[in-house]
């Protein structure tokens, strides 16, 4: 429609409302504005300008989700549809006013579209209910972040629970989200002056090192209520991240004020700063929550070991004992590291609390290098590293007195020797069956003894290699023979050849006269 110089159009009126893809092309329309306002979102962060366009969009998406809405109120469009159209219609209004800031309105609108969705998920099936309350619960966190700017201080924690549970948020909120939780533990930061470990209280200086520690709490508490181990290594990272961070704010520190620690330590007789101390503290955190992330890593490969029949039905990896065997060694050299730091070397009960964490994750490995023994049929050396393990054991349970409270947290040493004891009855068991089987003469014709085909024709033999692509029929490349050599260059040592002197065989003339009696006085010969 239109002239030769301009289109115009043709608007979709409730008229020819006769398909329902009519519908379809206001909603792309809508959708098409809606993709490149957030598309300038991403843009705007380095170029401000683009906030003007996003606006821009965002309007637009607003007028054609109102158009969508109008045509729905049509007799022609069921009650289902009405609905989704009003929902769709409240969210991109609340996404308009959340970018303009006005909060009240935005939350309004947000409230609107949780309650249609709510209502659409009890009206339908459980299949169908999947997906209104999964907008549901993305637009959750868009409501209580309006509240807390509204003025209810309660909204905040939500969103700071909901936020570590999940592992991040995405979407809209995402980034405004993370500045307003930074911002408030910067405010929470401004009070906090001073933090008190194993009986020495240390100075806090550095902002990133006081919010860090003020959101340390929440994390734990976020780690102890994940859902699943998924989310559960995602915190784990997140916290090993943060603290890293923490961790390298305090080596600047440390950096100019090397000298000056220098001098503290030969005045406080080996006492270590209170920098020092603090980083000391912030890298025990961290070599602590990697150990609690291995720990937790390691429990879930023990699950897996236990249904270890099911994934091969699955086709899945099989877990190995090799693989906690791993994850303990990394354990143990974060023990280490944790008796070398700085300001403990002294501390008696923190060396002797180590040592006993470092005898239980000793025996643990040990009892998996055992296991990888005896999937090898390796008897005798799994039968000693179970002895190994009961003997790291039974150190632990007689050294733990005034340390149970700092074990509780470790796997229960005596859970494992008693699945020691009941191991190494069936190693023994084993052993017994397989030196029987040993005794067994083989039968020849299942004997390979790695020769090629051509050098066992007299033999029979079935070798399943010789219907596979790796078939061994010849030596190939073949030896080398020994064959005899043609003297080409003999004839050249002719010159170096002495020959035995030959004067003795030579018959001798003798002379006569009076000459020759002259020249033989006088010594000549001819």
């Amino acid at each position: 429609m239109g002239n030769r110089h301009k289109f115009t159009g043709k608007k979709v009126t409730e008229e020819i409302l006769s398909d329902n893809r009519y519908l379809l092309l206001i909603l792309m329309d809508a959708e098409r504005a809606w993709s490149y306002a957030m598309q300038l979102k991403q843009e705007a962060n380095t170029e401000p300008r683009k906030r003007f366009h996003l606006l821009s969009r965002l309007r637009k998406a607003v007028k054609h989700a109102e158009e969508l809405e109008r045509l729905c109120e049509s007799n022609r469009v069921d009650a289902k549809t009405k609905l989704e159209a009003q929902a769709y219609m409240a969210y991109l209004t609340g996404m308009l006013r959340f970018e303009h800031q006005e909060w009240k309105a935005a939350m309004e609108a947000f409230n609107k579209c949780k309650t249609i969705y709510e209502k659409l998920a009890n009206a339908f099936t459980e299949e169908q209910a999947v997906l209104y309350n999964q907008r549901v619960e993305e637009i959750s966190p868009n409501i209580r972040y309006c509240a807390y700017n509204i003025g209810d201080q309660s909204a905040m924690n939500e969103l700071m629970q909901m936020r570590l549970r999940s592992g991040g948020t995405e979407g809209l909120l995402a980034e405004k989200l993370e500045a307003l939780i930074t911002q408030t533990r910067a405010k929470q930061a401004a009070t906090m002056s001073e933090v008190e470990w194993r009986g020495r209280t240390v100075p806090v200086k550095i902002d990133k090192v006081r919010i860090f520690l003020l959101g340390l709490a929440d994390n734990e508490a976020a780690i102890a209520q994940a859902e699943n181990e998924e989310t559960k290594e995602r915190l784990f990272e997140s916290l090993l991240s943060e603290c890293r961070d923490a961790i390298q704010a305090v080596r600047e520190e440390l950096k100019p004020d090397q000298k000056q620690r220098e001098h503290s330590l030969e005045n406080d007789s080996g006492k270590v700063s209170n920098i020092q101390y603090l980083h000391s503290y912030l890298t025990y955190i961290k070599l602590s929550t990697a150990i609690r992330r291995n720990e937790s890593m390691a429990k879930s490969l023990q699950k897996a070991l236990l249904q270890q029949q099911r994934s091969e039905e699955d086709g899945k990896r099989t877990p190995r004992p090799q693989d906690l065997i791993r994850l303990y060694d990394i354990i143990l050299q974060n023990l280490v590291e944790l008796t070398q730091l700085p300001g403990l070397e002294e501390d008696k009960n923190f060396q002797k609390e180590t040592g006993l964490k470092t005898l239980v994750y000793k025996a643990y490995r040990c009892f998996f290098i055992a296991q990888s023994y005896v999937l090898v049929k390796k008897w005798s050396e799994a039968l000693v590293l179970y002895e190994r393990v009961l003997k790291y054991a039974r150190e632990v349970q007689s050294g733990a007195g005034a340390y149970m409270n700092s074990l509780k947290e470790l796997p229960d040493v005596q859970d494992l020797i008693t699945q020691v004891n009941a191991e190494k009855y069936s190693l023994q068991a084993s052993a017994i069956l397989d030196a029987n089987d040993t005794h067994e003469t083989e039968s020849p014709s299942q004997v390979k003894d790695g020769k090629p085909l051509s050098e066992r024709f007299e033999t029979f033999c079935l070798d399943p290699s010789l219907v596979s692509k790796q078939v061994s029929l010849v030596h190939f490349p073949p030896g080398f023979q020994p064959i005899p050599c043609k003297p080409l260059f003999f004839d050249l040592a002719l010159n170096h050849v002495a020959f035995p002197p030959l004067e003795d065989k030579v018959e001798q003339k003798a002379k006569s006269g009076l000459t020759g009696y002259i020249k033989g006085i006088f010594g000549f010969k001819s």
